[in-house]
């Protein structure tokens, strides 16, 4: 009995040792990863960090904020996204993962991705948590390599790939910045400028459409040549769409203006159409797109001249 008692203390003991090494091989792991694991319990929505997080929200100590700083920090459309994926989890028991935008303390804005789970009891969820892991860096990277291949070689604007990628958002999914209306244009008669003096004075034109489009919307969410001779521009809120309608008016003109080519002045002529979001329902792009498809569409077809409004 004396030798089973000697004994019996060594089983709790490696116990905690398996459970020291593995935290100090987590802290090893997490000195060369800038990642961190984090806990929220639920009933009180106090939170637990590791060092980790703490570097990546850019605070100092060991006791983690209240969940609302640490969400204020959050941007708004990471914000969001972020309450909409914590809730499912939660109501749901399951997990879920998310690349979100933070602006730290300091001002500097870093991207982390988070990977969290629910812990729940009897079925009821009790605790969320998971690992928070700095991708910055990565995502420099990415977005380096996604604006060259998202970007037009001709006009040197937005191509179709980057316009659908605003489309194929989904619905019930908030945008990632908020949109006011939607621009359509179509260049009316750019077949016959290309018979008449060539595909390179076709290009000319398509260059000089899109740089006059980038010089009339420096507020553009996004100007994209989205087709042969189809070009959209997606504004925030900005007023009413009456005004919209009316200072599109204006801009249209400077639009239309002819295009010098070897001394020759190319005319330049286009449809318009456009939509606006709804102030009170969820955006959703593909029916933006449409109806504002059916304006151009519209203006083509009531078209008597290369410039129309519609």
């Amino acid at each position: 009995m004396k030798n089973i008692l000697l004994h019996e203390p060594a089983l709790p003991t490696a116990g905690r040792n398996r459970e020291t090494d593995a935290l100090g091989l987590y802290e090893q792991a997490a000195s060369i990863v800038p990642m961190g694991a984090f806990s929220c319990d639920l009933s009180s929505e106090a939170l637990s960090w590791t060092g980790g997080v703490f570097d990546m929200f850019g605070l100092s100590g060991t006791r983690a904020p209240e969940r609302q700083i640490a969400v204020e920090m959050y941007t708004e459309a990471s914000r969001e996204l972020l309450g909409r994926r914590r809730s499912h989890a939660i109501a749901t028991c399951s997990a879920f993962s998310l690349d979100a935008n933070i602006i730290r303390p300091d001002g500097t804005e870093r991207w982390i991705r988070i990977n969290a789970a629910v812990r729940s009891v009897n079925g009821r969820a009790e605790t969320l948590y998971g690992m928070k892991q700095d991708i910055t860096e990565d995502r420099a990277r990415w977005e380096v390599l996604r604006a060259l291949a998202e970007c037009d070689p001709l006009t040197g604007i937005a191509n179709r790939a980057r316009f659908q990628r605003f489309l194929d958002n989904p619905a019930d999914e908030p945008a990632p910045v908020r949109v006011g209306a939607l621009i359509l244009f179509d260049l009316d008669g750019f077949k016959q400028i290309n018979d008449r003096w060539g595909h390179a004075a076709g290009d000319a034109c398509l260059v000089a459409f899109g740089r006059r489009l980038r010089r009339a919307f420096p507020q553009a969410i996004l100007v994209s040549r989205i087709g042969g001779d189809e070009f959209a521009v997606l504004l925030p809120p900005v007023g009413s769409p009456a005004t919209v309608e009316r200072d599109l008016r204006v801009l249209t003109q400077g639009l239309l203006g002819p295009v010098p080519w070897n001394g020759d002045l190319l005319p330049i002529g286009a449809s318009v159409g456009i939509a606006f979001t709804s102030r009170t329902a969820e955006l959703d792009p593909n029916q933006l797109f449409l109806t504002a498809d059916r304006q151009l569409y519209a203006a083509k077809k009531a078209a008597s001249a290369p410039r129309v409004w519609a």
